[in-house]
């Protein structure tokens, strides 16, 4: 049976070596860490800018089956609100356009009933009640994802 031997000069790792391979590992850890770091308000942006498009969609789907016309303005943010209850069907107004009153406690989503413009604002103790000042809350797939619409949903 043969057994092992060290020979001269065949030792184990050096501890420069040893601290080498510590200081990749480091950096490579440091790289993974930055890069998913941003993952969490992109997901948020993302799901808001889902949201208002969604509300969109159902508001096109309402007006073309209901003569043209967009449901009421929301004025509070619950399933019992008139304008809500129109898109989730629960007012006999049609088939539910929405499973769900969309947003979180980051944004809130509103439209303008006289031309279906969807707007995100912020979150607030008081939901809108009109349509919001300026141009910048208006949803737009096409704005700048640090100003548009849904940055506030960070």
């Amino acid at each position: 049976m043969e057994t092992l031997t060290k020979k001269r000069g065949e030792g184990g790792f050096t501890l420069i070596e040893l601290l080498i391979v510590i200081v990749i590992l480091g950096i490579l850890a440091a790289i993974v860490v930055f890069a998913v770091g941003t993952t969490g308000s992109n997901s948020a942006q993302a799901a808001c800018k889902a949201d208002a498009k969604s509300v969109e969609v159902a508001l096109e789907s309402y007006k073309a089956q209901n003569k043209s016309t967009y449901p009421t303005s929301p004025l509070t943010v619950n399933a019992t609100d008139p304008g809500w209850a129109a898109l989730l069907g629960t007012n006999n107004a049609g088939a539910p356009f929405l499973r769900a009153v969309p947003g979180t406690s980051h944004y809130q989503i509103w439209w303008d009933n006289s031309d279906g413009a969807v707007f995100v604002v912020g979150p607030s103790s008081v939901y809108p009640t009109s349509r919001p000042a300026g141009t910048t809350e208006n949803f737009d797939l096409n704005q700048d994802p640090k100003t548009g619409a849904c940055s506030v949903a960070t």
